[in-house]
């Protein structure tokens, strides 16, 4: 942005802008956490009476937690099982987010809107073979092969 256009002198153009965005989103420090926070609970419900790949792959998370405590030989294999799994809700969270915006923006059928879901979808596809790949890994060490 130059001064010219802004009609500000050019020793004010960039500390005017820097300010602006220090003020972005409007609250800070615990105000913004305790916010954030609450929106994320509100995803987690949103996603969870509605959305049923992310039941489903919950549930499979509800049962993996317990019985990564047993196949895991050590921490890191533990937080490599436990991330796997996060990672997998994560992803299809985004994938969600990623499906109800298209469909709000064009609720009709429409070939770049369906790519778009697709290239989400396999998102979620490669997760969970990184998250099979990590469970078959552990399992196969804790058997001994």
């Amino acid at each position: 942005m130059d001064a010219e256009r802004t009609g500000k002198p050019p020793d004010r153009v960039g500390a005017s802008h820097r300010r602006a965005q220090s003020a972005l989103p409007g609250r800070g420090g615990i105000a913004r956490i305790t916010a954030a926070f609450w929106n994320t609970v509100g995803g987690l419900r949103e996603g969870l009476s509605t959305e049923a790949a992310i039941k489903q792959e919950f549930a499979i998370a509800c049962v993996g937690l317990p019985l990564s405590f047993f196949i895991a030989r050590d921490l890191w294999t533990w937080v490599a099982l436990i991330a796997s799994l996060l990672l997998v809700l994560a992803i299809e969270f985004v994938n969600t987010a990623i499906e109800r915006l298209c469909n709000h923006i064009q609720p009709d059928r429409h070939d770049a809107i369906r790519i778009t879901k697709d290239l989400a979808s396999a998102g979620v596809f490669f997760t969970l073979a990184l998250a099979g790949l990590v469970w078959i890994a552990a399992i196969w060490a804790r058997l001994g092969f």
